[in-house]
């Protein structure tokens, strides 16, 4: 059983609803880095998205597009990382989902990039552009590697997509919450509930909602019908506004907290 798993397990006999963190590796920079995903498994992550910046983020909005970039000029490379994973599981137990776009796990070799990550410590990967349908390459090679595979769905997919999705992933499903880029919101859509109920009737794997997910409240609204809320864009806020302050990490840890909290 995987880290992911064991989590979910954990989570299920509890009652708890799981919640996902995402930042992007290498902002503000490495060492920032390290010490605001530390603050975020120590402010009660359930799981770690690490993102891998990319030139060309279709599928993010401003918010991680900008992180991207600080990202980038800093130096970050996908070797780099998967550096930054290896010296956070030093640490922590909490388990890492890499998140990025396949161009870079190409580049970088699918069979080389699932080993390396599964050495760093990774326990998933989720390839946001790439999907079930392309997935025939790297999807097994993950899984070889002892790496979850994670699919994702939107409002827009059908049963038979949903349930394609789910038979070849492993860990949980990722129910994307909008038809469009990721970014914190002020609501979520009215009709999430009738979406999450849909797609867990045709999941055998846990469901997380994310995408728009901006406070405690709507983290709570999230996972209402779903087993976790991903926060994303809200987090990556944080870094950007503390940068390389050491209050930052702390920050984002009381953060956290209060989105555990709310979903208790």
């Amino acid at each position: 059983m995987s880290r992911i798993e064991q989590a979910f397990a954990r989570l299920g006999k509890s009652g708890e609803k799981g919640l996902v963190v995402y930042l992007t590796a290498g902002d503000p920079n490495r060492r920032g880095s390290l010490a605001y995903l530390c603050g975020a498994a120590e402010g009660g992550a359930d799981i770690l998205e690490v993102g891998i910046p990319f030139s060309d983020p279709m599928a993010d909005g401003p918010t991680i597009q900008a992180a991207f970039r600080r990202s980038l000029a800093g130096g970050m490379t996908t070797g780099r990382a998967l550096s930054l994973v290896s010296s956070f599981r030093k640490k922590h137990e909490t388990p890492v989902v890499i998140f990025g776009y396949y161009n870079p796990f190409l580049q970088y070799g699918i069979r080389d990039f699932c080993r390396d990550a599964r050495s760093a410590g990774a326990d998933g990967i989720l390839v946001v552009d790439l999907p079930p349908e392309e997935g025939g390459e790297m999807a097994p090679e993950a899984k070889r590697s002892g790496l979850d595979w994670i699919p994702l769905v939107s409002p827009t997919s059908g049963g038979d997509r949903v349930r394609r999705a789910a038979a070849v992933g492993s860990g949980f499903l990722y129910l994307i919450s909008v038809t469009g880029i990721t970014g914190a919101r002020k609501a979520l859509p009215p009709r999430l509930p009738e979406w999450t109920r849909e797609v867990k009737a045709q999941s055998r794997l846990p469901v997380a909602v994310g995408f728009g997910i901006s406070h405690p409240a709507m983290a709570k609204e999230a996972a209402t019908h779903a087993d976790a809320a991903v926060v994303g864009s809200a987090c990556v806020r944080m870094v950007e506004r503390y940068g390389t302050s050491r209050q930052g990490p702390v920050a984002l840890r009381r953060f956290v907290q209060s989105l555990k909290k709310a979903m208790r």
